[in-house]
């Protein structure tokens, strides 16, 4: 069986291949009235008065079709067919070549407006609706698909940068600066609040009194002489030296008892303790 192109009507080569990608039963097809606005379509004048809009109920498919070069390299192109439900009879055709062809409704996330492609290269625009949702999303998922592979994503971003650029003239690059330290240069950091919390602790400390006025101690201290004379300190302890040095001068005192070590000529005091 020969295949056709469904936008053209005419056979193709036998070695193309086509393959169906989306496929709804049943969609509403609309007479939609043209576009007052540059926001975007809007379904609920399609379907007021009683879907007094709508024309045809017809089945719907996505087709990619995809046929050899005579320079070895493939072509891809994909379609989107209003067919009629009981024989498969073309309705309408939109070949979907850009982002364009296809635009969601500002109001409903079932309805879509699509550029149709008649006889002679007439373009029309006609409004088709899903009964389910899920149905709407796997066709915007399957035009995300197609977009995706024929890169007309990338497209539309070049597009955009195309237009913006236009008529602005050469695009101003700025220049480069060079911020590294050239030979002898040095770097001064200033960290702020560096040693202050030093000297905030030496001016409490010497202050006797916290940060916040309170004194650090709980007993308060006791008052100085009424002459403001400072408190008197206590003398240091003796050392060794001084208490043995006290002992040999109370021993002079008195004369030694008989037999004891003293009398028998060994000095107690001196050599008697360990050092």
């Amino acid at each position: 069986m020969t295949s056709i192109d469904p936008s053209t009507g005419q056979p193709l080569s036998p070695d193309a291949i086509q393959r169906i990608l989306f496929i709804a039963s049943k969609v509403h097809v609309y007479n939609i009235p043209p576009l007052t606005s540059n926001k975007g379509y809007t379904a609920s004048t399609w379907t007021e008065n009683n879907n007094a809009r709508q024309i045809f109920t017809a089945r719907l498919r996505i087709l990619e079709t995809a046929f050899p070069n005579a320079n070895g390299s493939e072509t891809v192109k994909t379609d989107i067919l209003l067919e009629d439900p009981s024989n498969a009879a073309l309705f309408a055709a939109a070949p979907y070549t850009n982002v364009s062809a296809v635009e969601q409704v500002l109001d409903s996330s079932r309805f879509f407006a699509i550029r149709v492609v008649g006889e002679g290269g007439r373009k029309a625009v006609l409004g088709v609706g899903f009964e389910e949702r899920s149905e709407a999303f796997d066709f915007g998922v399957s035009l995300q698909e197609v977009r995706k592979v024929q890169g007309m994503d990338k497209e539309v971003v070049s597009a955009g940068r195309k237009v913006s650029g236009k008529g602005a003239g050469p695009e101003m690059v700025p220049e480069k600066q060079d911020f590294s330290l050239k030979e002898g240069e040095t770097i001064t950091v200033n960290i702020g609040g560096k040693g202050r919390r030093q000297r905030d602790e030496t001016r409490t400390a010497s202050s006797g009194t916290s940060e916040d006025g309170a004194q650090p101690f709980s007993i308060p201290l006791p008052p100085y002489g009424s002459s403001g004379a400072s408190m008197p300190f206590l003398p240091p302890p003796p050392n060794t030296q001084d208490i043995k040095a006290e002992r040999r001068r109370s021993r002079q005192n008195f004369d030694p008892a008989p037999g004891s070590t003293a009398d028998m000529g060994f000095d107690d005091g001196e050599f008697g303790e360990f050092q």
